[in-house]
């Protein structure tokens, strides 16, 4: 009794997850109409990259002459990060800032889904990163321009204080330092802001005359946000010249036949693999071709709850893991089976059949998860395929597991499935 009531609540799980998936898939998001009226409405769209919905890529190239070898790295990487923060505030979504080496050249190269207007992108791009430090006004209602800028600052860096919390060191030029000594001497117990391109990045209050020319930003920091202030500081600490060298536009057009193409192929794949399995798995090809179809409005969901940036790349990747689903399908079956021709009762052969398999599939789906965070690492567009290969992979595993078990498990419940010809195994192969 305990048994049959864990099936059936597995069940209506699986379904209840099932008809939420669908309503999320739905295009444009989930809505509920009810006698032509909408009771519920949730505009949930797929975000689509570059190469699908076109946009522009720029490539620029970094003047590092004037600065030394150990500090060009991060010299690179704060113009990155200050970039794609314009970026943003330009309105794109999920832009794509990557460093590059091109001979003897250090180069960004900056792509953004959707933008038309290429010039002023490249405006907003193109400009160097301001640094300026700002004072209370005499009524404290507002805060005012000081002489000390970017030009002043030296660089910033994430330590730690005595009771292990992050805080950032920061140091000024010696022109910078005395500047910096006169404001706080005039600001103690007051608010000291620090502006980024006219964006407030951090407001310390001074608590002494800083001499010397160094000083600490403490506060509640978590270790991340301390490193993403210090690389902010050091944008503007670090305004390094870049020189646009090449625009490029990409058509939506391409990228809509791109993603007709890639459908077409994937609809096409699917049919194949499910007829395949139906012929010769028999009723096993069923369940895994339901299995498979919950699989796509699965990943689908998952894709536009998460907001995951779809570039051919990732619809390669979800291709690729629904072969991966199957191939779990396939070993599944065939420990069924073998249990099955051992004379073993039909329940009996079907948790055998998935507890047998699933070491060979664990190891295999591992190893597969770990190529997938190797490929993310990897950056650039490349990480869309290693996304949505990794969410594929950790979906399929679910399905097969949860969902088909579960609808298998259901069916002999009711005793649909106790004949050997729907498994595909003769009468003759089973040892009496």
């Amino acid at each position: 009794m305990k048994n049959r009531f864990k099936i059936y609540f597995k069940f209506f799980i699986v379904l209840l997850i099932a008809i939420v998936a669908v309503f999320i898939s739905m295009p444009n998001g989930p809505y509920l109409k009810i006698k032509n009226k909408v009771i519920f409405k949730k505009e949930i769209n797929i975000k689509e990259g570059l190469d699908l919905q076109g946009g522009a890529r720029l490539t620029y190239v970094a003047d590092l002459s004037k600065l030394d070898e150990d500090r060009k790295k991060d010299a690179m990487n704060s113009v990155a990060k200050i970039i794609e923060n314009r970026i943003n505030s330009f309105g794109v979504t999920e832009p794509v800032v990557i460093v590059v080496k091109s001979g003897s050249e250090d180069r960004l190269v900056v792509e953004m889904p959707g933008v038309k207007d290429v010039n002023e992108a490249n405006n907003l791009i193109g400009k160097t990163a301001e640094l300026v430090f700002k004072e209370t006004n005499q009524e404290g209602t507002d805060f005012k321009e000081t002489d000390l800028t970017g030009k002043d600052f030296k660089r910033a860096d994430v330590s730690f204080d005595q009771a292990g919390k992050p805080q950032i060191d920061i140091e000024f030029t010696s022109d910078g330092g005395k500047k910096f000594e006169e404001i706080t001497g005039r600001n103690i117990g007051k608010p000291l802001a620090i502006y980024l391109d006219n964006e407030l990045l951090s407001a310390p209050t001074v608590n002494q005359q800083i001499t010397g020319g160094r000083g600490v930003i403490t506060g509640d920091f978590e270790l991340k946000e301390a490193k993403n202030l210090a690389i902010q500081l050091n944008a503007g600490a670090l305004p390094v010249p870049v020189k646009l060298i090449e625009t490029r536009s990409i058509g939506a057009t391409l990228g809509r036949e791109s993603v007709n193409l890639s459908l077409y192929a994937g609809v096409l794949g699917c049919l194949f693999v499910s007829l395949f399995m139906i012929v010769y798995f028999r009723m096993l090809g069923v369940f895994s071709t339901i299995g498979l179809v919950l699989y796509g409005v699965f990943m689908l969901a998952l894709v536009k709850l998460f907001g995951i940036t779809l570039t051919m790349g990732g619809i390669a990747g979800l291709i690729l893991s629904v072969g991966m689903s199957m191939e779990t399908d396939v070993l599944v079956f065939e420990r069924i089976r073998e249990e099955l021709r051992k004379g073993k009762p039909y329940e009996l052969a079907v948790r055998l059949g998935f507890k047998n398999a699933w070491p060979s599939i664990r190891d295999s789906n591992a190893v597969s998860l770990i190529i997938a965070a190797l490929l993310y690492t990897a950056g650039g567009t490349i990480r869309g395929f290693a996304v949505v290969l990794a969410l594929g992979i950790v979906v399929g595993l679910a399905t097969t597991f949860v969902g088909t078990r579960t609808i298998m498990d259901i069916m002999l419940r009711f005793r649909l499935l106790k004949k050997y010809p729907l498994f595909a195994v003769r009468e003759s192969e089973v040892v009496k």
